[in-house]
């Protein structure tokens, strides 16, 4: 009998504990102030190669003017040719790379991008709407980069070459990391 109450009531703690553990992937109710990375849900959202935790979100918490992210990219992966209607700091935390960047937006494509070599501990920033693309050029280490942006969502044009018409790109919007965790809830409006 004993054997059989304990059974029950681990059960019912398994149930419990699965529940808790399916809604606080997108729940913001009790996240605390200070967290872990380690412990935070990531995902590779399809891209072979990457690792995506968003640390602070639009989607996932509620932010309104900034997102940070957490992305790792494997030897050889890389994102897809883009811009976007906001601005958006890296800070490199481990490996290197090459950030591609094409400034003029004015011209009917992107045009050939400038090779910026990306190295840990350095940092560099891209303006609104300037084609970019990161590519973890290192063949024996991950490229691990911290990733601010502004005004989330953002509006996501994405080019499939650097000489792709501008309106060819195939947009992207609201683009959120965490769109499944679209807060359903209002969100309380700043003071």
């Amino acid at each position: 009998m004993a054997m059989k109450k304990l059974r029950s009531i681990f059960t019912l703690a398994f149930i419990i504990f699965v529940s808790v553990t399916e809604a606080s992937r997108c729940s913001i109710t009790g996240i605390p102030l200070v967290r872990n990375i380690s412990e935070l849900p990531q995902d590779s959202y399809g891209r072979p190669g990457l690792s995506h935790i968003t640390v602070a979100g639009a989607a996932l918490h509620g932010m309104k003017e900034i997102e940070v992210w957490l992305q790792t990219f494997a030897p050889g992966s890389h994102t897809p040719i883009h811009r976007h209607s906001c601005e958006e700091v890296f800070v490199v935390l481990k490996g290197s790379g090459t950030a591609y960047l094409a400034s003029d937006s004015v011209h009917r494509y992107p045009g050939k991008p400038q090779e910026l070599h990306i190295f840990s501990n350095s940092t560099f920033r891209i303006p609104v709407n300037d084609a970019h693309q990161i590519w973890n050029t290192n063949e024996h280490e991950d490229l691990q980069l911290l990733v601010v942006i502004s005004r989330p969502p953002a509006k996501i044009f994405i080019y499939e070459d650097w000489f792709m018409p501008h309106t060819a790109a195939r947009l992207k919007y609201p683009y959120y990391w965490d769109e499944e965790c679209l807060l359903e809830e209002s969100i309380k409006d700043e003071l």
